[in-house]
């Protein structure tokens, strides 16, 4: 590539000397052991990526299958990101469907099973609606975690998405625990009021330090998640108990009850830590 761009400059640094010229001979011999020594450099596998280590891999077929996968991915869909893996099955039979916008759609799904749960909740004529509406929040919290895979998996990202995404989770669990408090009462309205109150509070943080342009000091945590995992787990285990009625499930009430309480305690041990991350700025010392 450099004998190309500058073909006099090449000539001139790699040329061996004629006659006498033994300096000039001295110098090319050691301009190209220094070049050399930096081609095999770039090319050790031990070495980190460079353009030029990148340049030889892909010139002489190098990279392995990550490289050929790069650029399937390219090919499939030129709207994933840049680092997206190969295209899997799915892709390859539904070339058609956008799947950039997969987690998206993910998304809609979930904020869709939020009128169907609460009408399955309220048609006692149903038979096993008690079942179905298990099913269908466990589903919807499935959701919740694929689509944020995807989206990290593909490198694909969407502003619309992601104001979306925590607004459908927390409007999900909302409505699991207004229902469900109506049913069993104060067991499931106290931790309830805890873990709403705490989702208010922290939004609310976000959103102040959001416009002092500090978001990312109150990010989600481990402690968040685990928040997460234990109040989607609990609600559905909960969901499948009927009400005045002997049913199989009938022993799967007390556990829930249990893990709501404690998915209200880990609420309030997150929700703590992101107020003393905004400390400093809350009482006026940033």
């Amino acid at each position: 590539r450099l004998h190309l761009r500058a073909p006099r400059a090449f000539s001139k640094v790699f040329r061996v000397g004629r006659g006498g010229d033994n300096g000039r001979s001295e110098f090319g011999v050691e301009a190209a052991g220094r070049v050399a020594d930096h081609v095999v450099a770039a090319s050790s596998p031990t070495s980190s990526s460079s353009p030029v280590s990148d340049t030889m891999l892909s010139m002489t077929g190098g990279g392995g299958d990550d490289a050929e996968g790069d650029v399937e991915a390219g090919k499939s869909d030129s709207k994933l990101g840049p680092n997206a893996p190969s295209p899997g099955i799915l892709r390859r039979a539904l070339p058609w469907y956008p799947w950039h916008r997969l987690p998206d759609h993910l998304t809609y799904l979930r904020c869709v099973a939020i009128p169907l749960l609460v009408a399955l909740y309220y048609l006692p004529s149903i038979p096993n609606r008690n079942l179905i509406n298990s099913l269908l929040f466990a589903g919807a919290s499935i959701t919740d975690y694929l689509d944020g895979y995807l989206a990290r998996r593909w490198d694909i990202t969407s502003a619309f998405g992601a104001f979306l995404d925590p607004v459908a989770d927390k409007l999900m669990v909302s409505t699991a625990l207004i229902l469900l408090s109506g049913t069993w009462g104060a067991a499931v309205a106290i931790p309830s009021a805890i873990i709403l109150a705490r989702e208010i509070a922290v939004s609310a943080l976000r959103e102040w330090m959001a416009q002092r342009g500090l978001r990312d000091s109150v990010k989600v945590g481990f402690q968040g998640k685990l928040k997460t995992a234990f109040t989607m787990l609990s609600l559905t285990i909960l969901l499948l108990v009927p009400e005045g009625a002997d049913s199989i499930f009938d022993a799967l009430y007390e556990p829930s009850i249990i893990m709501l309480f404690l998915s209200a305690l880990v609420t309030v041990t997150s929700g703590s830590v992101y107020f003393k991350a905004a400390a400093p700025v809350l009482m006026g010392k940033e």
